[in-house]
């Protein structure tokens, strides 16, 4: 089971605290799924697989959803666990609903964003068998700056902060979102600090899951001083714990999937 970090704990505790006023059925879901979207979308600079991001949309959509349904109907609500049949129609019924019933970005605003996010993620091949197009980047971006306009929009209005504090607030406890490794001109540099040789060659390698990357490479962007060296201590000690397969003969590496696992459990939360 994947470790939580001291930081995502943390970042948890701030939202409880700004969304308290949201009723506890629903706060830690919506905290939860929110979360795991953007520890997703960071991972997904690494693997260049930005479909994760879009399974963890869906969860944060529909439950945002199941929210405003609750708090405009009077308590009645879709249950977890079933099936919500049209989502998109079902938003449309939240706007509908009379003026009395709730605050208008509750009925109005909310549920278009909600919207716009899970039909960008549907039709862009987000998380969706049968999208138009190729999941990327920009798509993927764009749905968590819509999950970030939510969660905020929702700590506005019960926590009666103005837009621009609420924004204040997310940004200060977003996920990151910057990449750890940078690459420019061919090259790549890491960025996080305090990381051993073992570690960071764990981290170039998943950069690239499908085709591994040249020995050659890894001894440059790593920093090592003596490939001799960097050959015996570093990449064969990987591959005998299994975490890398080292090809001598083509001078190649690949990340395996204990490799993976401890670069997302251990390095990136690290």
């Amino acid at each position: 089971m994947a470790k939580h970090s001291t930081n995502i704990i943390n970042k948890s505790s701030v939202l409880q605290g700004a969304l308290h006023n949201i009723n506890s059925k629903f706060r830690s879901r919506i905290i939860q799924t929110y979360l795991e979207l953007k520890q997703r979308m960071a991972k997904s600079f690494y693997s260049n697989e930005f479909d994760s991001s879009g399974v963890s949309s869906g969860k944060f959509c529909e439950t945002v959803f199941r929210f405003l349904e609750f708090e405009l109907k009077q308590g009645v609500f879709i249950p977890f666990g079933k099936a919500i049949p049209n989502l998109t129609a079902e938003l449309t019924k939240i706007e509908q609903l009379p003026k009395v019933n709730g605050h208008d970005s509750l009925r109005l605003i909310i549920p278009r964003a909600i919207a716009f996010v899970y039909t960008l993620r549907n039709k862009r091949g987000i998380g969706h068998v049968g999208g138009d197009v190729e999941a990327n980047a920009i798509d993927s971006a764009t749905i968590v700056k819509g999950a970030d306009w939510i969660l905020a929009e929702l700590i506005r209005i019960y926590h009666s902060l103005s837009l621009e504090e609420a924004q204040s607030l997310i940004n200060s406890i977003n996920t990151r979102s910057i990449p750890d490794v940078w690459e420019i001109n061919g090259k790549k540099r890491i960025l996080k600090k305090g990381l051993d040789f073992k570690s960071k060659v764990l981290l170039l390698a998943y950069t690239d899951l499908e085709n591994g990357v040249a020995v050659e490479d890894l001894f440059d962007w790593a920093g090592h001083s003596n490939l001799s060296m960097f050959k015996s201590s570093v990449l064969k000690a990987l591959h005998k714990e299994s975490l890398i397969e080292y090809d001598l003969v083509l001078e190649y590496v690949h990340i395996s999937p204990l490799g993976i696992k401890n670069v997302e459990e251990e390095v990136l939360n690290g």
